[in-house]
């Protein structure tokens, strides 16, 4: 799933024209081929600014500039891990972005299955989010409390999975939010309902037996995003009864290591080494996979923002593979 947006050749990579800010822009003072090194020598570059295209990614700054506009709408998608003891809707009532909705993942799950996380339908997703008071030509800026999108980009991911492209990551999500001071509410906001149609893309879902064939064949490259441990089957799984361990042939790029301490999304340039670091080629296909299929799409995320397209998910994830079954391989 590529990016829509407009792009800046580098020396290393792609910039998206309207990175951290949401708006289209020109790069002055760069020509095609120099390299730019941070994210800061680049905004210092920007000019011409439109928000008629929306980018994966956009800062604090922008979204407060915008939080009054009608057509916005701010889904806090807060979910943790079984074992952090944290609790996305509880922190949610607690304290949350002015007129955000709470965009719980459990409920926006296929509950036709027992595994976690799967995608909807695309006529339960469209009820759900319509719920949420989510329209078609709705401007979405999805956040959560990890400091690592750990969720918020399996919201923006199925979003543009049901054919919604105007959905974007706030940067650094709610802890940037607060670190700022910027301002609050507490409790259940009031919502209008509304109508919301989806479509599924074909083709970005992966299920099993497509990750066994490009195990076995090559075809594609299986990036897993657990942590180090839990790949190499040292640490254990969060989910009771179920192995560490990962998929022979699988690579292992941690979720957390794409974000800086701030939990902005690392600097394209750095966010290329980082990816190319494990061993992950950017000219081959790329099949995400995780846990539940939650923390895979930071991965995705990542790579929409330096512009690299057709990467896809494994839906089940480690859960189901490892419950049906498929081979395990330690260390």
């Amino acid at each position: 799933m590529g990016s829509s947006l407009g792009t800046a050749a580098t020396g290393s990579g792609y910039w998206p024209l309207d990175y951290a800010f949401g708006t289209q822009a020109k790069v002055q003072g760069t020509s095609i081929g120099q390299p730019v090194d941070t994210r800061s020598q680049f905004i210092g570059r920007l000019s011409v600014m439109n928000d008629s295209v929306l980018p994966s990614i956009v800062s604090t700054h922008w979204l407060a500039a915008r939080l009054d506009q009608v057509e916005v709408r701010v889904l806090d998608a807060s979910w943790y891990l079984p074992s952090t003891g944290r609790d996305g809707r509880a922190e949610f009532l607690a304290g949350h972005i002015p007129g955000a909705r709470y965009f719980d993942l459990d409920e926006v799950s296929d509950d036709r299955t027992s595994l976690p996380h799967m995608l909807p339908t695309a006529t339960r997703f469209a009820v759900q989010v319509g719920a949420l008071g989510v329209e078609n030509d709705s401007t979405v800026v999805v956040y959560d409390g990890s400091g690592a999108n750990l969720s918020a980009a399996r919201a923006w991911w199925m979003f543009r999975a049901f054919g919604h492209e105007r959905v974007a990551v706030l940067d650094g999500g709610s802890k940037k939010w607060m670190a700022e001071g910027r301002p609050t509410e507490t409790g259940i906001p009031r919502v209008e309902p509304a109508v919301f149609t989806a479509k599924l893309h074909p083709g970005i879902v992966r299920t099993m037996d497509d990750v066994a064939d490009a195990l076995r064949s090559g075809s594609a490259q299986i990036v897993d995003m657990r942590s180090r441990g839990r790949f190499e089957g040292t640490d254990a799984e969060p989910r009771a009864g179920l192995p560490s361990g990962h998929m022979p042939g699988a690579m292992n790029l941690p979720y957390g290591t794409l974000v800086a301490p701030d939990g902005t999304l690392l600097p394209p340039d750095e966010l290329r080494q980082r990816i190319a670091g494990a061993g992950i080629r950017f000219d081959r296909p790329i099949i995400g996979s995780c846990g539940s299929g939650v923390s895979a799409c930071a991965l995705l995320l990542a790579l929409d923002t330096l512009g690299v397209e057709g990467a896809t998910l494994y839906d089940g994830s480690w859960t189901e593979w490892v419950t049906k079954g498929g081979a395990i391989q330690t260390r």
